[in-house]
């Protein structure tokens, strides 16, 4: 079954270029191999919140996949062995994508019901006597 995951990683800050490309690209052929998708950002380099290892600075890459569990667990193992990766972090995103949908349909469907007209009120009939209730 094909889910959605955004996984993050981090590498070195003193990394080539030319050897990030090769790294996202070997994740996506192993991507590929696995009958997935994958759209690939690089972010740049940027402040860590906190020292990993002995970097203060690395290059964030975001990783957007279509594919099945069995495939993302090969990406970890792959980005656990790859030395340049200092840190990485994978996120399944289809849920969320559900409860969006969920809560929009709701919004939607309280909105036509407010804009309906409320219900005119009923006349008394013309034969009748008012009561202290309707006057």
């Amino acid at each position: 079954m094909n889910r959605t995951y955004e996984l993050m990683f981090i590498v070195r800050p003193d990394m080539v270029e030319e050897d990030l490309n090769k790294l996202v690209s070997t994740l996506e052929s192993s991507v590929a191999s696995g009958h997935g998708t994958m759209k690939s950002e690089v972010w740049g380099k940027r402040r860590l919140a906190y020292k990993v290892g002995k970097f203060n600075d690395g290059i964030f890459v975001l990783l957007i996949l279509e594919g099945t569990g069995a495939m993302v667990h090969e990406l970890e193992r792959r980005l656990r062995v790859t030395e340049p990766v200092i840190k990485f972090l994978t996120v399944r995103t289809d849920e969320e994508l559900k409860r969006l949908d969920k809560i929009k349909k709701i919004r939607e469907s309280r909105k036509k019901a407010s804009a309906a007209p409320p219900p005119a009120p009923v006349a008394p009939e013309a034969g009748t006597e008012p009561t202290p209730a309707t006057v």
